[in-house]
């Protein structure tokens, strides 16, 4: 990233999320005196144990624009000493990709016919990250509430299986019957996924968003979030990893019903965020 930096000599790095590449992003920028935008800014679980906590504070605390996708992420960031002028809250990048796609999804996939699938009549899941799948005893509790839910609502639960995550089911040796494990899928199918399924599970901050952007209930399979803002609106339930609570879990979305209103903004955040850092609302 130096190297690139060095010879291309922007005005400005724009990172987005929570990845180690991000971190190492906004570190390189940073220290090549390059102004350093965070998109997605302010988000925490408070969870340290999570390398996804220690990139994102590491992340904001370089940064010269934070770009909060929410107002309760921006709280945040003011709280923990960031300079106000430092801090936009634009709504989040998730929210543009997904407007601009959705439709081009339903046009061009064909997941459903694929897996023999019909909307409305199947969970969708996904979990991925370290604490749960390389967790023997997490990532048998996850599949063992993934096929409880199978069982109760007699209707699959499809799950596309990271590369990491199948060679620990593997190594485990855990039983996935009664869960259907598929190849990882690109954008536009899981966009279709997630739009037509009744219910996901997962561990994924992203698609926690999704989903509540798609008006999608969701379970979530850990013990905290980055994304409370689902919590609060109704879109979302934290399970945790114990299979008796993923399967309650389900159960409550359910009851519970109605609809929510979509927090993370109108769809316009990255025409904010290229104008803040142009220059027109930054002064």
């Amino acid at each position: 990233v130096e190297e690139i930096l060095l010879r291309r000599k922007p005005d400005s790095v724009l990172v987005q999320g929570d990845t180690n590449s991000v971190l190492g992003g906004a570190l390189a920028a940073a220290k090549l005196h390059i102004k350093v935008g965070h998109v997605e800014a302010g988000l925490r679980s408070y969870d340290k144990t999570m390398p996804e906590e220690i990139n994102r504070v590491l992340t904001d605390h370089c940064s010269d624009y934070l770009f909060a996708p929410t107002e309760q992420a921006g709280t945040i960031l003011k709280s923990e000493g960031i300079p106000e002028n430092t801090v936009f809250v634009t709504g989040n990048t998730i929210v543009d990709a997904l407007y601009q796609n959705i439709e081009i999804a339903r046009r061009k996939s064909t997941i459903l016919s694929t897996l023999d699938i019909q909307p409305s009549r199947y969970f969708l899941a996904t979990a991925h990250r370290q604490e749960n799948v390389d967790n023997r005893e997490r990532l048998t509790s996850i599949l063992n509430g993934l096929r409880s839910v199978a069982d109760f609502y007699h209707q699959p639960v499809v799950y596309p299986v990271h590369p990491h995550a199948l060679t620990r089911i593997k190594e485990f040796g855990l039983d996935t019957a009664g869960v259907v494990l598929i190849d990882p899928v690109d954008y536009f199918d899981f966009l279709i996924l997630q739009n037509y399924s009744r219910l996901v599970l997962t561990d994924s901050g992203g698609v926690q968003e999704e989903t509540c952007i798609l008006g999608v209930p969701c379970v979530t399979l850990r013990d905290n979030t980055e994304r409370p803002e689902t919590v609060e609106v109704g879109a979302n339930m934290l399970a945790g990893t114990d299979s008796e609570n993923i399967l309650e879990c389900v159960r409550l979305s359910f009851e519970r019903g109605g609809r929510w209103r979509n927090p993370f903004g109108d769809g316009t955040a990255a025409e904010k965020i290229v104008d803040i850092i142009t220059g027109g609302s930054n002064g």
